[in-house]
């Protein structure tokens, strides 16, 4: 199986499984980019995974189903074009011998959900989590629908996945995200080291996921809110009480992103 990124729109990525004949995409925006893939490498299109309902993400998948007669799986709690399977947490997603385990991660939408594949299945040999908009690169998606505790908890859920599973979200957020994290906590150096590689990644007009799950434990302010040097910057920033909980400090962590220029 090979994991391709395919660009669409100004920043969003659709993510591409292929076998060499067959293939399985996930958030298809919109459908040139992946006709033009499947053309390209003659692959047959097997199924359509859909981790949330903003239209960045569906505005495809209609066509796509209608010209290949693809399977769309996607979140129950939400409205996704029709006919789609609804998965919810502890569901499955079984395509071209794959098992995808089903992860319920609300806050930027009230049903989004992830697909997570673990290592080891049709030549996959490091675990994949597909997981929308609620896990960038350096940062974490807005809270649109959901409350700042369900989108820690969801963090949380993705963060407790093993430490090379490879992180495929659905923006190229990377770099803003990251110029945010160092505000929050310059002195990282593991933070530093990322930022240089991402920008050389970019300067060569390359993406800069998938990211692996290790990686973000490290650099990541909204995995790292309970993290000493994170919990001060936002309770200086936010002019919190020594007393402010949890989920008092990512809220304010979150809404100290919205507001950063």
């Amino acid at each position: 199986m090979t994991l391709v990124p395919l660009p669409a729109f100004a920043d969003n990525y659709i993510w591409m499984l292929q076998d060499g004949s067959h293939a399985i995409v996930v958030d298809p925006g919109e459908a040139k980019p992946v006709f033009d893939a499947l053309a390209r490498a003659h692959l047959q299109l097997a199924a359509i995974l859909v981790t949330h309902h903003h239209a960045d993400h569906t505005g495809g998948v209609a066509a796509l189903r209608e010209a290949t007669g693809a399977q769309v799986f996607g979140p129950a709690g939400e409205t996704v074009p029709e006919p789609c399977t609804p998965l919810r947490q502890g569901d499955h997603a079984e395509v071209l011998g794959l098992r995808f385990e089903v992860l319920d991660i609300p806050g930027h939408t009230a049903g989004h959900i992830a697909f997570f594949l673990p290592a080891g299945a049709a030549g996959i040999d490091t675990p994949l989590v597909f997981c929308g908009d609620t896990l960038f690169s350096g940062g974490c998606g807005r809270i649109f629908e959901g409350t700042p505790t369900q989108m820690l908890a969801s963090l949380d859920a993705l963060a407790a996945l093993p430490a090379d599973t490879r992180v495929c979200c659905g923006h190229e957020y990377t770099l803003a995200n990251l110029r945010f994290a160092q505000a929050v906590e310059p002195g990282n150096a593991d933070l530093t080291q990322y930022l240089a590689h991402c920008e050389a990644v970019r300067a060569r007009g390359e993406p800069t996921l998938p990211s692996q799950l290790g990686t973000e434990r490290r650099i990541n302010p909204f995995l790292r809110s309970r993290e000493a040097t994170v919990h001060r910057a936002v309770r200086a920033r936010a002019e919190l009480s020594a007393a402010a909980d949890e989920v008092e400090v990512f809220a304010a962590l979150r809404q100290w992103k919205n507001d950063f220029r």
